[in-house]
């Protein structure tokens, strides 16, 4: 992959994050309101919207080192939101198929964005 190609990958990694973090703050809106739901729904929220900060964040990077640590937590948060997700799906706490799609969205960026860090290597 060229320069040209590896900046517009990251483009559109980044656009598919965005994507996802306003498909998060959606599903937000329909966690129940007991103590239960608002604990989830703050650590779903947390950790999902801190996936794209985080690789805003490495695209910014001032350094290879530095794109490496950012990609690395956002490579953490993308797995802790999956968690979070599968927790939801196998609760029931949300019974909609949103929550299935969001956890496989979740996977396909959890692996997108460790590939992306295996790659870019440190």
């Amino acid at each position: 992959m060229d320069n040209k190609e590896w900046l517009d990958y990251k483009i559109q990694v980044r656009e598919r994050l965005r994507d996802f973090t306003l498909d998060i703050l959606m599903l937000s809106e329909m966690f129940p309101k007991s103590e239960r739901g608002k604990i989830i729904n703050y650590q779903v929220t947390r950790s999902g919207s801190s996936m794209y900060a985080n690789y805003r964040a490495a695209l910014r990077g001032r350094s290879k080192a530095e794109f490496f640590s950012k990609l690395s937590i956002s490579v953490e948060e993308a797995d802790e939101t999956e968690m979070w997700l599968d927790l939801v799906a196998s609760s029931g706490i949300i019974k909609n198929k949103i929550v299935t799609e969001m956890h496989e969205k979740s996977l396909d960026l959890l692996k997108i964005l460790a590939s992306m860090r295996k790659h870019s290597g440190n």
